[in-house]
């Protein structure tokens, strides 16, 4: 199996996390749940110009559409199946880091994968296009970021306010409470939660809750023998039966359940 990273330079390195290709992705198991955490991703199947979306209800029922789909900012976890990861590229996109690349704003992205042709329209058959004419993975990564700074909509840019947001909510240690941060960027909680949602896709106070529901998975896959409720203490969850309501809401399973089938991907949990 090929999987290989790019990370981007200054200024998009600002916005986008990584990009990413997968060749020879083969699983004995079928589906995949993927947990949330608050960003966007962009994916291109090249194996075939399809990929199924999966109702995360029931996952026997699923939709299929063309071969590359923007996943909205989640808060909810979703359904894939593998066959479909065995030969993709992607953009993996900082929280608050694809708005300038998109016309809507990532609230109406919200817990929804996309057909990218719906965003882009003809552009996306052209990406397509062009990764399957080049011949190396590296030489993909080099094309797929090419072509993403060709779809700039807007300035590489975000609001003061949101970046002192989502450095203070991401950084080390408990994340400050959303009122502290209103007082501290000078504008009306509503105005706030405005410009954080437009810019992110989530309100900022589902943001926290997802961003600390994150670090307990992050912890938790790290490790082999943990302590998850000192853990989501230490992140700051109130009890063990906070801890546990949030995890289930988000994930769509225990956090036991998380240990005993997580896989070699922090958020790619195996279906039975």
């Amino acid at each position: 199996m090929i999987f290989l990273k790019r990370k981007p330079l200054s200024p998009l390195s600002h916005f986008v996390d990584v990009f990413w290709l997968y060749e020879g992705y083969n699983v004995p198991h079928e589906k995949e749940r993927l947990l949330p955490d608050g960003t966007v991703e962009l994916v291109v199947n090249l194996r075939e110009d399809r990929i199924r979306i999966y109702d995360s209800l029931n996952p026997n029922r699923y939709r299929t559409i063309p071969g590359c789909v923007v996943s909205g900012p989640r808060s909810e976890f979703f359904v894939i199946d593998t066959a479909g990861e065995s030969q993709t590229v992607g953009v993996h996109f900082k929280p608050g880091g694809a708005f300038p690349f998109f016309k809507v704003p990532p609230t109406e992205l919200n817990n929804q994968s996309i057909a990218l042709e719906c965003l882009w329209g003809s552009a996306s058959a052209r990406l397509r296009e062009r990764l399957l004419a080049v011949d190396s993975p590296e030489e993909k990564l080099r094309a797929l970021e090419c072509f993403l700074l060709e779809q700039l909509t807007k300035p590489l840019e975000r609001h003061p306010a949101v970046g002192f947001a989502l450095d203070r909510f991401l950084g080390g240690g408990r994340p400050p409470a959303v009122s502290r941060v209103v007082e501290q960027v000078g504008f009306s909680q509503r105005r706030f939660i405005e410009l954080f949602s437009d810019q992110v896709g989530l309100t900022p106070k589902l943001f926290c809750r997802v961003s600390r529901f994150q670090k307990v998975v992050q912890s938790a896959h790290a490790h082999s023998d943990i302590n998850l409720a000192t853990v989501a203490l230490d992140c700051g969850y109130y009890d063990q039966a906070h801890f546990t309501h949030d995890f289930q809401s988000f994930a769509g399973i225990t956090p036991s359940e998380y240990l005993a089938r997580k896989s070699a991907h922090v958020n790619h949990v195996p279906m039975e």
